[in-house]
């Protein structure tokens, strides 16, 4: 009738399907005996098997459109590709609060510098920060132990003997006794006072908070915190800041 696939004759040895390409006598044996197991498990007949050419062709379109599939963007290396994140960028005002170091440099600047203290410099001798007002000072917090803050002494003794009429670098120890302090200073032939900061944490909360040494304020001739720096900081960056203030 019309509209129906015939079912699948059984198999004939002596009747085999013509193939304009030419046949695999191989290939038929298979298919045969595929037709007879069928039969024998009681399996449904399919529809008339496809040519050896039809076969081969139908599998080449699937492996092409696979292959298509796979050479997509975004298909073929989606697995070795690297997952980004969704969430949008951080804005300046987070990236600055994400480190604490830059959030205390930060807060810092444009308040008036606490100048009220009085501390002991190397030789015992009481050091009022106010008695500096006018100039622009350069307060470095500090310990012997730091070798960052070693690496910095060099430029500081450069910039005090540079600009000492109007700069005056203040050396705050945070941590060291007087006793050896004077040795070191006197090692390092630093030309600046040298005061002493340890068991004084009313003087690094004034100015901190401090996360890490050394730690750089400057402050301008009014008694105003002009910048903050956290970290070693180097020759050039200490200069461009006194030269802003002078």
């Amino acid at each position: 009738m019309d509209g129906e696939q015939p079912l699948r004759p059984e198999p004939d040895s002596s009747h085999k399907e013509t193939d304009p390409g030419g046949a695999d006598p191989a290939y038929e044996r298979f298919v045969d005996g595929q037709t007879t197991l069928d039969q024998e498990l009681g399996v449904p007949v399919e529809a008339p098997r496809p040519s050896r050419r039809s076969a081969w062709l139908a599998m080449g379109a699937v492996a092409i459109a696979l292959g298509l599939l796979w050479l997509a963007p975004g298909v073929g290396n989606k697995a070795t590709q690297p997952q980004t994140s969704q969430s949008a960028p951080l804005s300046p005002s987070d990236a600055v609060t994400s480190d604490p170091d830059a959030a205390a440099d930060a807060l810092a600047a444009g308040k008036p510098a606490p100048l009220q203290f009085t501390l002991k410099d190397m030789n015992g001798i009481d050091v009022k920060l106010a008695s500096f007002k006018g100039k622009v000072i350069v307060l470095n917090f500090w310990a012997t132990w730091c070798p960052p803050c070693r690496e910095e002494i060099p430029t500081l003794i450069e910039l005090q003997q540079r600009y000492g009429d109007q700069l005056v670098v203040i050396g705050v120890s945070i941590d060291d006794t007087q006793a050896k302090l004077k040795p070191y200073a006197t090692q390092m032939h630093m030309n600046y006072p040298v005061l002493v900061g340890k068991d004084r944490q009313d003087v690094q909360d004034a100015y901190g908070p401090l996360f890490g040494i050394p730690v750089s304020v400057f402050v301008d001739r009014d008694g105003r915190i002009w910048k903050r720096h956290s970290g070693a900081a180097t020759k050039d960056q200490f200069e461009r800041e006194i030269k802003a203030l002078l």
